[in-house]
């Protein structure tokens, strides 16, 4: 085991290099592929590190970071033990000590440390947020979480049992699972399960309430626009909870569109239009037989303008606040004035979108922030900006108490 100090110094000298502008696991991949004398352990454990080290470097920024990246091992009740050896004599007693008591025992150490702080921004958070809770989360890495698709979870179940894979069952459809559980050796991604956080799955309770309103007519499909689909598990989930449904998905992203085809091919889920769409200025990015071409063919892509939606879904983009447990290093680099940019670019997507919603129809807005511009504060504007909507529910999704990430949704009707 002598070999972890020198990992923990490789991982120091990746993050002295490591600036921000792209995800750190992307960073490490191309890292790992230009740098071959790593072994597959040793690449794991040196990430590993590596986002050990960004879980805390914001409470200890005078710190170097082969130390911080000790303290987060020492603060890790799975791994403090294992690597016992690393830590100094008067350490040692404190290994298999709860997190409050180490807490305060590296308190006495650094001083100058809050490491009981992981998440700085604090006065921005949604109500209802305990704060603490929330900040020491950062300190866990979020499980794997897995949404069983309907008529699936017999099969399901018994695939994972005779693999030895260990899950727990939150409910019917929610699996957690560690986040090592190799299960696409096992499960049929998309169309046995879907891998959506368990925060995310309860977006369905939003949907149901569509599913059980008047709108919903099973004689006739009901038209849905996902307008941000990114990788379409809200578009998978909406079609395993309504049934039948004409859906529209877009995203601004034109690179993305491919994936999301393929990936709503395999779950089964037809789509009956797509484009690409920049929503914040409503611009078009070439739709139809005008510049956009990536292999769909041409006719597959139809102008939305006369289209008025039953239901869109509108899965912002968001500071991803929520998710940060997943990618630490964001927290790290993320500057607090970003977050009115992100308000205003949801005040331009949702007004946009809205224009195409139909007499009665509903407006799900979503995102993976926990900070009350994105979240309170947008259905205060939302409701401002269209008198005739009526707000039918709004929730702060809390799943750092579950080792998930934590989401906003607002349920909106237009009243004809």
């Amino acid at each position: 085991m002598k070999y972890i100090h020198k990992h923990i110094t490789s991982a120091a000298s990746i993050i002295a290099a490591y600036n921000g502008e792209v995800p750190l696991s992307n960073y490490l991949k191309q890292f790992f592929a230009a740098n071959k004398k790593y072994g597959g352990k040793d690449r794991k454990l040196i990430a590993h590190f590596c986002f050990l080290y960004y879980r805390l470097a914001g409470a200890c920024a005078n710190l170097p970071a082969e130390e911080t990246i000790k303290i987060a091992i020492f603060l890790s009740s799975d791994e403090a033990s294992s690597y016992a050896y690393i830590f100094p004599n008067e350490w040692q007693p404190l290994l298999t000590e709860n997190l409050p008591n180490k807490l305060a025992f590296i308190a006495t150490i650094y001083p100058a440390a809050n490491v009981g702080q992981c998440f700085p921004l604090v006065n921005e958070l949604s109500k209802g947020i305990d704060a603490t809770a929330f900040s020491l989360s950062h300190l866990i890495q979020p499980q794997v979480f897995l949404r069983i698709r309907p008529t699936q979870q017999e099969k399901v179940l018994r695939k994972l049992t005779a693999a030895n894979i260990t899950y727990q069952l939150l409910h019917d459809a929610c699996l957690a699972l560690p986040n090592n559980a190799k299960i696409e050796e096992v499960l049929q991604i998309n169309r046995e399960v879907v891998v959506q956080d368990y925060s995310s799955q309860r977006i369905g309770e939003f949907l149901t309430l569509v599913a059980t309103s008047k709108i919903s007519n099973k004689k006739s499909a009901m038209a849905i626009w996902d307008c941000c689909a990114a990788s379409g598990g809200k578009s998978i989930l909406a079609a395993d909870i309504l049934g039948n449904i004409r859906l529209t998905v877009s995203d601004i992203r034109a690179s993305i569109i491919q994936n999301l085809k393929n990936r709503l091919a395999k779950a089964g889920v037809p789509i009956y239009n797509v484009f690409v769409k920049d929503l914040a200025s409503a611009r078009s990015l070439g739709i139809g037989n005008r510049s956009f071409k990536s292999g769909y063919g041409e006719a597959a892509y139809h102008q939305p303008s006369t289209i008025n939606y039953h239901l869109i879904i509108c899965d912002a983009p968001c500071s991803g606040s929520g998710t940060w447990g997943r990618t630490p290093e964001q927290l790290y680099f993320f500057k607090q004035n970003n977050i009115a940019k992100y308000q205003q670019l949801q005040q331009q997507i949702t007004t946009n979108a809205l224009k195409s919603l139909a007499p009665n129809g509903y407006f799900l807005y979503i995102t993976c922030s926990v900070f009350k511009q994105e979240n309170e504060q947008m259905v205060d504007f939302i409701l401002q900006q269209n008198p005739a909507l009526v707000l039918i529910k709004q929730e702060l999704l809390i799943g750092y108490n579950k080792k998930a990430d934590s989401m906003f949704a607002a349920l909106f009707q237009l009243k004809a």
